[in-house]
């Protein structure tokens, strides 16, 4: 049976719990936003910060997948299909850095994206910072727009697109260097 959600999430914290990890700085990109999310919470002490990027969010009780990707994970078998190099176009990446992504893209257990998350207290508790790559959409969503609200959640935005770590990777570094002081 392909990985659920939950998996994922076991699979952070056994990491964090097997190495005896301090001080952990957790960085959930997109989808993985919600299994970090929910791994920062079950980790508690161990925590120092969850830097969430371009990503959705958990919310006890809700998933990651919209009617319409649920129908499309069940027309591909169970799994979310890659991205066409199309679908990367106007996010600031050059067509050798589509072209990387794309071949090395695989689909992704639907599972993942239709299990609830589990999370005991709201993920605005969390220390964490926000950063929101302005061209896949200038503003973060509205679950994300109340978090900023509180004072444990910061926001820090990058002119690019969803995939920083290829179209403004040093500047991402440099902003997951300052979230880790």
């Amino acid at each position: 049976m392909p990985a659920g959600q939950q998996t994922h999430v076991e699979d952070i914290v056994d990491e964090i719990a097997g190495k005896d990890l301090r001080d952990v700085i957790l960085v959930g990109h997109s989808y993985s936003g919600i299994p970090v999310g929910q791994a920062a919470e079950r980790i508690g002490g161990r925590l120092a910060q969850v830097v969430f990027v371009d990503s959705e969010v958990p919310i006890d009780g809700e998933s990651f997948a919209s009617a319409d990707l649920k129908t499309s994970i069940a027309e591909n078998g169970g799994f979310w299909a890659p991205l066409s190099a199309a679908d990367y176009g106007g996010q600031g990446l050059t067509i050798e850095q589509i072209a990387r992504i794309v071949a090395a893209s695989t689909p992704h257990p639907g599972r993942t994206l239709t299990e609830p998350a589990v999370m005991a207290d709201s993920v605005g508790e969390l220390p964490a910072t926000y950063i929101k790559c302005l061209l896949d959409w200038p503003e973060p969503n509205d679950t994300v727009a109340k978090l900023l609200t509180g004072d444990r959640w910061r926001l820090v935005t990058m002119d690019t697109g969803h995939w920083p770590m290829f179209s403004q990777p040093s500047e991402l570094a440099r902003i997951l260097l300052d979230a880790a002081r």
